[in-house]
């Protein structure tokens, strides 16, 4: 089942280039496994399905090798990090990279101190994919900036979607965020698995796949990056990273893992209790 969601990613990706990789022709149906929003934003995914069982993951992220690098280490005396309060789930900690995507963060920390995500669905839930929330709604239609119109997308070419990366949504549009966010849960063996299905099906390799399907143009240092940490290379440089996860990455496999349909909507709604700010020295709430 894991495979047949990661071969429907890859699909696609080659349908929404309209190309043809080893045989699959084009198509007048473009990303056809895409739940689109109007007003508040989602992020293109495959076919959900069941969790492989007995699967264990490791997290390189949490290294002291990995710590060396921006993304992962850990914040500096005196930022600000939040924790992300799941009920029945436990907690996901997550810094911030203000300097970056001085929007995103001071969005998302407005909106947190304001209670705003509190009592807020995970409404969009894909397995080897990512977690989504942020819309009071529950819609993946719904929720607004802090500013109460979109604001402008902000990248860093050392920042990636890699696995635990916070992430804003958006509608597939650039500039196009408001409140909704997800976390990225793919694993190091999501892009293995990815890397081996495009070779034996399509005798492409992931950085011809990601040039051709998203139109990003990735390094061979950066693809050894998702290789490593896991993510999700086709969305860098199409949504904003603006965090990454410090802790809890076994409650974000948690939240990922339970049952939704084929489009992410969860059969059990997962709610956000709280999100609390907090200064890393004191690791008291600001």
């Amino acid at each position: 089942m894991r495979n047949k969601r990661i071969l429907t990613m890859l699909t696609v990706g080659l349908l929404s280039a309209g190309i043809a990789f080893g045989g699959c022709g084009d198509q007048e149906e473009k990303n056809p496994d895409a739940v689109p929003s109007e007003a508040g934003g989602t992020v293109s995914a495959g076919e959900d399905g069941e969790n492989d069982e007995n699967e264990t993951k490791t997290e390189p992220a949490l290294s002291e090798e990995a710590k060396k690098q921006k993304q992962f280490a850990d914040p500096a005396e005196g930022e600000l990090y939040a924790k992300i309060n799941i009920q029945d789930f436990g907690t996901i900690t997550v810094k911030f990279f203000p300097e970056e995507a001085p929007l995103a963060v001071e969005n998302f920390v407005t909106h947190a101190r304001e209670g705003y995500y509190d009592g807020v669905t995970f409404h969009r839930i894909l397995d080897d994919f990512m977690i989504q929330g942020g819309d009071p709604e529950g819609t993946g239609r719904g929720g607004a900036s802090i500013w109460g119109k979109d604001f402008a997308d902000e990248f860093a070419d050392e920042l990636h979607p890699l696995r635990g990366a916070l992430c804003m949504a958006n509608i597939g549009e650039p500039n196009t965020n408001s409140s909704q966010f997800f976390i990225v849960q793919a694993d190091a063996s999501t892009i293995a698995e990815m890397e081996r299905l495009l070779d034996a099906r399509f005798e492409v390799k992931l950085k011809e796949y990601i040039k051709a399907g998203y139109g990003t143009e990735l390094s061979d240092e950066q693809v050894e990056l998702y290789e490593t940490y896991g993510g999700t290379p086709w969305l860098f440089r199409h949504h904003t990273v603006f965090g990454q996860v410090l802790d809890g990455y076994e409650v974000l496999d948690a939240v990922a893992g339970v049952k939704a349909d084929k489009n992410g909507s969860p059969e059990k709604a997962v709610f956000i209790e709280s999100v609390e700010i907090l200064s890393w020295e004191g690791q008291q709430e600001e």
